[in-house]
């Protein structure tokens, strides 16, 4: 079965599973990607299991077999990350995905791996931001629609 498997291990909401399979069928098809979404303290926890390193990564990404991956996003991480890139959290999760799914592929750091994210992210931040769309948009009584009373 090939696609993207997501298990969110926090409470919060994260991007559409469809804008993250679409992303993972055009850099890697025919291959399987399971995306977890987890807390500060796992992610600590896994970074130094995985690789050594003492802090909290935003993203963890690795092969797991022949045509599977493993991407690991830190929620938390992120969502205090992202005003720093000038991006709403979804977005930043996007990129984030994005960056791994290079990653798995076997891109590495560099101003070509970034001009490929950028390219990737303006597609497909355009694809996810219509659930947003009218969020904030005053009721008739000047309330945002859905506010609490």
């Amino acid at each position: 079965m090939e696609g993207v498997s997501i298990q969110n291990l926090t409470r919060r909401r994260t991007a559409s599973r469809a804008v993250f399979s679409k992303i993972a069928k055009e850099i890697l098809p025919d291959w399987e990607i399971s995306l977890v979404f987890i807390g500060s303290e796992k992610a600590l926890e896994l970074n130094k299991k995985l690789r050594g390193k003492n802090y909290v990564p935003n993203v963890l990404s690795y092969v797991v077999g022949k045509k599977s991956g493993e991407i690991i996003i830190c929620l938390s991480e992120a969502r205090k990350q992202a005003p720093d890139f000038l991006l709403s959290v979804s977005s930043f999760l996007l990129m984030l995905f994005i960056h791994a799914v290079l990653h798995i592929k076997g891109r590495v750091h560099g101003a070509t791996m970034d001009k490929c994210e950028q390219k990737l992210l303006k597609r497909y931040e355009a694809t996810n931001s219509h659930r947003n769309r009218h969020r904030h948009v005053p009721g008739k009584n000047g309330r945002r629609r859905g506010a609490l009373r």
